[in-house]
């Protein structure tokens, strides 16, 4: 299990981080799928599916972010994850999963390709190389489940927004300030890290008036915003 203070973020085989890092074309074999298979654009706040909906298919990202997010009985949500491209979702069906435990929608304008449970299953035996390739993405959604439940149990809520927001920056590129989400907001952040929104505006601006953060129309963050996640 990764230790504290761990940014986490995905490997492949590669040894790429990050959405759409996978070693070969997914979309060139996913599109020799045939039957069972579908394709589909979805604008930002569109649902894929809701939480509840059968599960009976697993979808993949082709270009776009995609939020899977959970409603408690008491009408609670909470984000799970933020997908990118390249990422898959919706695998729970191949392991006997009948209904979505999450609801998943674009969060920016979103191609998606979905594939039926059983061209899935047909794919997965009939073609080793993306078998081994979607292996490895769910090996590396393991550690990142990991690192989640690690951040959560001895983290503070503002070493889990940076943290976060060092994810979304794909954290890892030469110390580069790179764009996370366009006009996020400190809603989604909120819901993400497990607190309320006055606690992420006070921690945003923290982080602004440190020099850890610049915000002119869309976020940049900076690696030193790493110092927030490994203090204690």
């Amino acid at each position: 299990m990764p230790s504290r203070g761990q940014t986490g973020g995905k490997k492949y085989p590669n040894g790429k981080r990050g959405g759409g890092s996978t070693p070969l074309d997914a979309h060139a074999i996913l599109s020799s799928v045939g039957d069972g298979r579908s394709s589909a654009t979805r604008q930002a706040n569109e649902p894929i599916f809701r939480q509840g909906d059968p599960a009976d298919a697993v979808f993949y990202i082709e270009r776009g972010k995609v939020q899977l997010a959970v409603i408690s009985e008491q009408g609670k949500e909470r984000v799970i994850a933020m997908l990118q491209t390249g990422d898959f979702f919706g695998e729970g069906c191949l392991a006997g999963q009948p209904l979505h435990m999450a609801s998943a929608a674009a969060t920016t304008e979103t191609e998606i390709i979905r594939v039926e449970k059983d061209a899935m299953v047909r794919m997965l035996h009939e073609k080793p190389v993306f078998s081994e390739m979607f292996m490895a993405f769910l090996l590396s959604r393991n550690i990142q489940i990991e690192e989640d439940l690690v951040d959560q149990l001895f983290n503070s809520s503002e070493q889990r927004l940076a943290r976060l927001l060092l994810l979304l920056a794909n954290f890892g590129k030469d110390g580069k300030l790179e764009p996370v989400v366009p006009r996020i907001s400190q809603e989604i952040l909120a819901a993400r890290v497990g607190t309320t929104r006055s606690r992420i505006n006070f921690f945003m601006n923290k982080f602004r008036k440190l020099g850890l953060i610049e915000y002119n129309g869309e976020l940049k963050v900076h690696t030193s915003l790493l110092n927030v996640v490994v203090h204690d």
